[in-house]
């Protein structure tokens, strides 16, 4: 189990990338996909009416019947998964890809980046993709590592009262605390920044940082994001002050599903406070038995007195199916005392030394 701090050397970071995005991709397994492509879009352009796809384009309903019609996204996601799964060094989670939920490719097309922003033809981009490694890579980081993942440096400000006030009644030596769902390491940072302004020195926290995706591990942990150096910029200058004060060296991150049991260097650790925000009753998690299988995890991972601090803002069409009270009804099963509040819920562990002898 790779456990990583955070680092800005740029030679570790280019080396980590390299392990995780293969340079040799063997293109002569694409040659069939790109024709089909390509005559998928001669057809797509010899009979179809102006406006034709280009950036900046408004898809309007006809657009769109329009570009399923000539171009059907099941067959270039088909494609473009093939080259997920070639180009990098793990299985990739597909379902985290904008041809996930793209409606056409019109819509997709519109939403990529500038730089990949090649050609509206899926098999001239795909062509570009498997001979431009720098254009490959931005596009790796686009379909994994997308704006929508962004979680802030402060995204739940209610549970930071939370734990002001959780923290004002405890004695503690050292404060370890879990995000269990750290995406690109946002609120994993922001945790940090939360204890420097309390006065809490680096030398009494250790804040770890959990995803399944490496290449989010990787970006956390470098503060990289090739397809985005303006977000990239403005992260690292948000955060600089950690580093000022080594408070990075209190931080780790490490690639773990939380479906799993905990990796093995955590085995026999408990954490004071855990966060698992914006993925309970989710895309990605939300069916019953998988939630409390999560929950029964993190239950067992906090410490007597400790919390668990679990919100969603960006996942409201999930919530009827999986409401609040389900949730909450996990949390009180594996032996939390629970409280909702507007931003989710709040889960506390018993103190062993408060409980009748």
């Amino acid at each position: 189990m790779l456990i990583l701090t955070p680092s800005l050397n740029t030679g570790d970071a280019s080396a980590h990338l390299a392990s995780l995005i293969s340079a040799d991709i063997p293109v002569n397994r694409f040659h069939s996909a790109v024709r089909h492509l390509q005559r998928r879009f001669d057809a797509y352009a010899a009979r179809c009416t102006t406006p034709f796809i280009a950036p900046g384009l408004i898809v309007t309903p006809e657009i769109r019947a329009q570009s399923e019609l000539y171009l059907p996204i099941a067959e270039i996601k088909r494609a473009y998964n093939c080259l997920y799964s070639t180009a990098l060094g793990y299985p990739p989670i597909l379902s985290s890809t904008p041809f996930h939920t793209a409606l056409s490719w019109a819509d997709l097309f519109v939403k990529l980046p500038h730089n990949l922003q090649v050609s509206p033809n899926p098999s001239l981009l795909l062509r570009q993709l498997l001979a431009d490694h720098e254009l490959l890579t931005d596009f790796l980081c686009f379909s994994f590592l997308p704006r929508r993942f962004y979680g802030g440096l402060n995204r739940y400000p209610e549970q930071q009262t939370y734990i002001r006030e959780w923290l004002a009644g405890r004695k503690y030596t050292t404060i370890s605390c879990l995000d269990a769902a750290c995406g690109t390491g946002e609120q994993t940072y922001g945790l940090a920044l939360f204890f420097l302004d309390q006065g809490v020195s680096a030398e009494e926290i250790h804040v770890a940082g959990w995803t399944v995706e490496p290449l989010e591990i990787w970006a956390a942990t470098y503060l990289r994001f090739p397809h985005d150096q303006t977000y990239e910029i403005k992260l690292r200058n948000a955060i600089s002050v950690l580093f000022q004060y080594g408070y990075q060296r209190r931080i780790s991150f490490c690639c773990h599903d939380i479906l799993a049991p905990p990796p093995l260097p955590h085995q026999n650790m408990c954490f004071d406070l855990i966060l698992c925000n914006g993925l309970l009753g989710g895309p990605i998690i939300h069916d019953a038995a998988e939630i409390n299988r999560v929950v029964a995890n993190l239950a067992q991972l906090l410490s007597p007195g400790g919390i668990l601090l679990a919100a969603d803002s960006f996942h409201d069409g999930w919530k009827r199916r999986c409401p609040q009270k389900a949730l909450r009804a996990s949390f009180e099963a594996h032996g939390l005392i629970c409280t909702a509040g507007e931003e989710g819920l709040r889960g506390s562990k018993p103190d062993e030394q408060a409980a009748p002898g």
